[in-house]
């Protein structure tokens, strides 16, 4: 079956493979939702893919399903890494008082 890049989804079949793939775990499904989403074309609405996806394939059980629900709800799989300097610097203990000047 071809499917057409433009109105399905899932036009590599990424996700419904992950479905065929036994004894799946949630962090090999997590690396093939991010695969996914990185090519989704700009500006198309995640969540709402998520959704259709989910109905398509979601089976009770399947880590892939958790995965679908939470990006069909819009909310975060997890806690997103923070950068920057704070996050460079988030194991330095500074132990005195602040140096004068800052």
């Amino acid at each position: 079956m071809t499917r057409d890049p433009t109105t399905d989804p899932d036009p590599r079949g990424l996700i419904r493979e992950s479905y065929a793939i036994e004894d799946i775990t949630e962090a090999e499904c997590r690396s093939i939702f991010l695969d996914w989403v990185l090519g989704v074309p700009e500006g198309a609405a995640v969540a709402e893919l998520a959704a259709a996806l989910l109905a398509r394939h979601g089976a009770a059980g399947h880590p892939m399903t958790a995965i679908l629900a939470e990006a069909a709800a819009g909310r975060p799989a997890r806690a997103a890494r923070r950068g920057g300097r704070g996050a460079r610097r988030a194991g330095t203990v500074r132990k005195g008082p602040a140096p004068e000047g800052t």
